[in-house]
């Protein structure tokens, strides 16, 4: 009776001894997380151009808005574009490959978790061991020389989270989650964006080529009128080989055209999953206006932009390692136990005298170790240093992204003007030197110098109006598309951010 009453103490002991424990097993040491500043002006410097209105059918992203802003590439109002941008979330394959790293990261969480809890494991063993009548632990013949063991025990193990090292890593692991699925937004964004670009300079490629195509027609026209002119013995032969050479360059353009259209189908072909083989795209006229994008402030940005939430949370995790390591330095408690069955036969194994356990703390303290925890510190420290530069160095990319946009924009927007203007200048020049090449009154070499001209002018316009188009995919892509950080997973954890 005098050993339950002392078992049964030691038992209460412990179990008050363990309250205590999660009673200071709240306090973590290292630093509180703040989030890093970063350098921003009230406005952009570059004005948005003045056709910029607002947008009915999207708008950027405001922070914590939790309107879903659909699809970006819609406002560019092409049916094709559109189906073509749905089939890359479900068919790009490095699409899915960062996918992958975010449910990697996501069951990471799921692992370290499991630190919070009890390990409670068995190994249950049956044998027989029969002893040599003759070994010199048996002191006679007649003790039995042969015996079954019987165990089955149940073993637990479980630290004490005294210092926040646990629940630091668990924190980590879930900055890391959110880190990745924000990487994977973009990449989603990037490939998006690519494929818009690739889109344009597909339908550039169309206009180019129809605008060739009607070119080699006129010049075609051309040469047969200075035949005509040449056997009737008005136009010297010189004015044929200048006819037909400028056919003969023009038609090279027309040619060199259709292999950069190849290559943008076929890299679309790639970027939604599919071999070029069983990809195409009918030929279409390039007939779209830059739609009008709202730029927002620069204090938006840094909550819009998925790359930029993906540097924050490294620097929260980089924060959580730096505890991690300064855990190191104190002592690790664990509880141990064990408890279980015995017997030297099946018979007996599950009756009472054959039960046992163990219970009891251990600690773990190291004493001396020539500076390793003190160089993972620093390591841990130097890591977030660099984590918080490479935020910064992130979020001004950004700045620079938009402005170079806007600016973009704004001045091909005038250079728009300029050049309508050039080619209507250009379209009536060579009407003039037409008119007086047939009058007999200037030689052919005036026309084929105005025809230079003025096919330079009219590609160089649809070129712009391609540039604008890309300048506007890619001022969407610096906004960040339709994304803000209210789109980050929280899995379930609300503290996320607390530490």
């Amino acid at each position: 009776m005098r050993s339950f009453f002392a078992v049964m103490r030691f038992i209460l002991t412990s179990i008050i001894a363990f309250l205590l424990v999660l009673l200071l097993a709240g306090c973590t040491v290292g630093p509180k997380y703040i989030k890093p500043t970063v350098p921003a002006t009230p406005a952009y410097k570059e004005e948005v151009p003045g056709s910029f209105k607002e947008s009915d059918q999207w708008q950027p992203a405001q922070p914590s808005d939790q309107m879903s802003r659909g699809n970006w590439w819609e406002i560019f109002g092409d049916p094709e574009l559109n189906k073509l941008e749905e089939q890359i979330a479900g068919s790009n394959q490095s699409l899915k490959v960062a996918e992958g790293r975010f449910r990697e990261a996501r069951a990471a969480i799921r692992f370290n978790r499991a630190a919070q809890f009890p390990t409670i494991s068995t190994v249950p063993s049956a044998s027989y061991v029969k002893n040599s009548d003759f070994s010199p632990n048996s002191p006679s013949k007649l003790q039995q020389s042969s015996k079954g063991d019987f165990v089955l025990p149940f073993d637990l193990s479980y630290e004490w989270d005294l210092w926040g090292r646990v629940r630091r890593s668990v924190a980590a692991a879930r900055e890391e989650a959110q880190a990745t699925a924000a990487d994977y937004e973009t990449a989603k964004l990037s490939l998006e964006a690519e494929l818009a670009l690739d889109y344009f300079e597909l339908r550039s490629a169309d206009a180019q080529k129809k605008l060739l195509d009607d070119t080699v027609k006129a010049y075609t026209d051309n040469l047969q009128l200075t035949l005509n002119r040449f056997k009737g013995g008005v136009a010297p032969k010189a004015d044929v080989a200048q006819a037909q050479t400028q056919l003969d360059t023009t038609r090279v353009q027309d040619t060199d055209v259709t292999v950069q259209r190849a290559q943008f189908e076929h890299a679309i072909a790639i970027l939604i999953g599919k071999p070029p083989a069983d990809f195409s795209l009918a030929a279409a006229p390039l007939n779209y206006q830059p739609p009008s994008i709202p730029i927002g402030l620069p204090s938006e940005l840094l909550q819009r932009r998925p790359d930029i939430a993906a540097a924050e949370r490294r620097v929260a995790e980089a924060n959580q390692q730096i505890g991690i390591a300064r855990a190191a330095y104190f002592p690790t408690v664990t509880l141990g136990g064990t408890a279980g069955f015995a017997g030297t036969q099946g018979s007996n194994w599950f009756t009472w005298p054959s039960g046992f356990w163990a219970v009891g703390p251990a600690l773990a303290q190291t004493l001396f170790d020539a500076g390793r925890r003190r160089g993972t510190s620093e390591s841990a420290r130097a890591n977030y240093d660099a984590t918080v530069a490479t935020y910064r160095q992130t979020s001004l990319t950004a700045f620079q992204e938009v402005e170079d946009n806007v600016a973009a924009l704004r001045i091909l927007e005038n250079e728009t003007q300029q050049q309508q203007q050039a080619v209507a200048s250009s379209e009536e020049s060579l009407q003039l030197f037409t008119n007086r090449y047939k009058g007999g009154v200037d030689t052919y070499l005036q026309v084929i110098t105005a025809q230079t001209i003025e096919l330079a002018n009219e590609r160089n316009a649809i070129d712009i109006q391609r540039r604008r188009l890309d300048a506007s995919v890619l001022l969407i892509k610096a906004l960040g598309g339709g994304w803000n950080v209210s789109n980050l997973p929280t899995f379930g954890a609300s503290s996320v951010r607390d530490y």
